[in-house]
């Protein structure tokens, strides 16, 4: 009994090794054999978007300064106040500029006093031309008569020699006296010279006075008030800033910065969407309206100010306010998309892997792009010729740059060639083609000069389920998704997203609400 016994203990044991054993073997080939995550190739719609962020402001804000200096009397408007044109807002302390007004108003009486007398002294030195006038009119009628009377022998010839100088005498009289007159006029012209000074001067202090009342220069809202009754403006070389009025806050604009890289994509009348903190779940609509072509360098990088109106009917907007600006550059409704996921992934070792030959979805999506170039521009002989050329340089070297490390100078790289070949189509076209090229660029993003789309390699498992690399070719993306052009690659294929198990959080994580953007 118990022999019979030892046995089956032993048996026993016997079984828990082997079932151990292969219990252990078992999940350490499981755990060998790497597992991946896997996503499907859609179809939906995809939009490339640029986003930034700019400031909201009124379309037109007036800064309204004092040109004179002195006390604020009194302060007629505040924050938030409405004011029509011409409105009185504010006041200065007018005394010292009356003082001055009825200073310069009897220097203008005085003057006008002065033009009297001048006057008047002429009126005398022309009467007094006048007497001299008759006094050698009789004294040339005198020598007349004892001319006469010489030749007769009546008189002496002494008493005609008297007479001529009386005559002499008083034809330098009346010179002097034309001479005097002269004078009286030039002193007549100064006094009136002088009249006209003091009436500009007595008209500044009169505009003087009338700038200490300081008036809206536009129908608007006060939005800014730098003053406060009492307080002492002083204008020098720059105009103090009282207010600042926005003209009208039911039209208003975004002033955003948007990055050199991506500024080429908007244009003028294109359509954008922007939120703001204040009312985080509502959507404000406008369009560009101005692309400034001047510069801002911000350490080193480079932007420029795109202008969006934004309809404010409601006033709900503020100036100031921080808008976050979204502008779809192009879209597809039904484009072919991958995760950018699958486009990132690169399972262990396959840096070395070299693809053999070009990709089969890169070259027809070139060739669909010239198709597309020569059925809109219709180029001749000699234009075809060289675009082919152009589009054939460009797709050579992008596809050496697939096989580069995806890093910066990759990138770098890749938008300099793309940047000379556009350069380089350019320079064949005519005008009249130039803007339809702009725009199939545009269709495509904006950022594939040349026509050739970007290369991409995405990984898929085969029979064997080891990953297998797929060559594709991408356009559009929306940071999540990018599309495929035709190629290898259609609905419904699995790629492979990632090694391991997916994220905890994304396994716990329930269907999210509608997405704003």
């Amino acid at each position: 009994m118990r022999i019979g016994t030892g046995r089956i203990l032993a048996a026993l044991v016997v079984a828990a090794l082997a079932g151990g054993g292969w219990y252990w073997h078992g999940h350490r080939g499981a755990a060998a054999e790497t597992k991946y995550r896997l996503g499907k190739v859609e179809r939906g719609p995809l939009q490339a978007v640029v986003v930034a962020s700019g400031t909201l402001n009124a379309v037109t804000t007036v800064q309204v300064g004092s040109q004179i200096s002195g006390q604020i009397l009194e302060i007629l408007a505040d924050f938030n106040t409405q004011v029509k044109k011409d409105q009185v807002i504010a006041r200065i302390d007018p005394q010292s500029f009356e003082l001055r007004v009825n200073q310069t108003r009897a220097d203008v009486d005085a003057a006008r006093s002065a033009v009297g007398v001048a006057q008047s002294t002429l009126a005398a030195q022309r009467a007094e031309l006048n007497r001299v006038g008759v006094n050698l009119a009789d004294a040339e009628r005198d020598i007349n008569r004892k001319k006469t009377l010489v030749e007769k022998g009546f008189i002496s010839p002494a008493e005609l020699d008297r007479a001529r100088t009386l005559y002499d005498a008083t034809r330098e009289q009346q010179r002097a006296v034309e001479a005097q007159i002269k004078v009286a006029e030039s002193q007549v012209g100064s006094a009136e010279a002088a009249v006209k000074q003091r009436e500009s001067l007595l008209k500044q202090a009169q505009v003087d006075l009338e700038r200490t009342i300081i008036r809206a220069p536009v129908d608007g809202t006060v939005i800014l008030r730098n003053v406060d009754a009492g307080q002492t403006v002083a204008a020098s070389l720059q105009a103090p800033v009282l207010f600042t009025i926005a003209r009208d806050l039911r039209d208003m604009q975004v002033e955003t910065a948007i990055d050199e890289a991506d500024v080429g994509r908007l244009r003028v009348a294109q359509a954008a969407t922007f939120t703001v903190d204040a009312f985080p779940r509502r959507n404000f609509t406008g369009q560009i309206m101005q692309i400034r072509k001047s510069a801002v360098n911000v350490q080193n990088v480079i932007s420029y100010t795109v202008v969006i109106s934004a309809a404010n009917p409601d006033q709900s907007l503020l100036p100031g306010m921080t808008a976050n600006v979204r502008v779809v550059v192009d879209s597809r409704d039904q484009a072919l998309k991958v995760s950018n996921a699958a486009l990132r992934f690169r399972p262990a070792g396959a840096a070395e892997a070299k693809p053999a030959a070009a990709s089969p979805a890169g070259a027809g999506a070139a060739q669909q792009f010239r198709e597309r170039v020569f059925a809109e521009l219709k180029p001749d002989q000699s234009q075809k010729a060289k675009l082919e050329q152009i589009f054939d340089d460009i797709r050579q070297k992008m596809l050496q740059l697939r096989d580069l490390p995806k890093d910066g100078e990759r990138k770098n790289l890749g938008e300099r060639l793309r940047s000379e070949s556009r350069a380089r189509v350019m320079e064949v076209l005519t005008e009249a083609q130039k803007p339809l090229y702009e725009r199939l660029l545009a269709e495509l993003g904006g950022a594939r000069a040349g026509g050739a789309p970007a290369a991409g390699r995405v990984w898929v498992l085969d029979e064997k389920r080891q990953p297998r690399a797929v060559e594709v070719s991408t356009g559009l993306t929306d940071g999540a998704t990018t599309e495929l052009m035709p190629g290898p690659l259609k609905e419904g294929d699995e790629v492979i997203l990632g090694a391991g198990e997916p994220p905890v959080a994304a396994k716990k994580s329930g269907p999210s609400g509608p997405r704003m953007f």
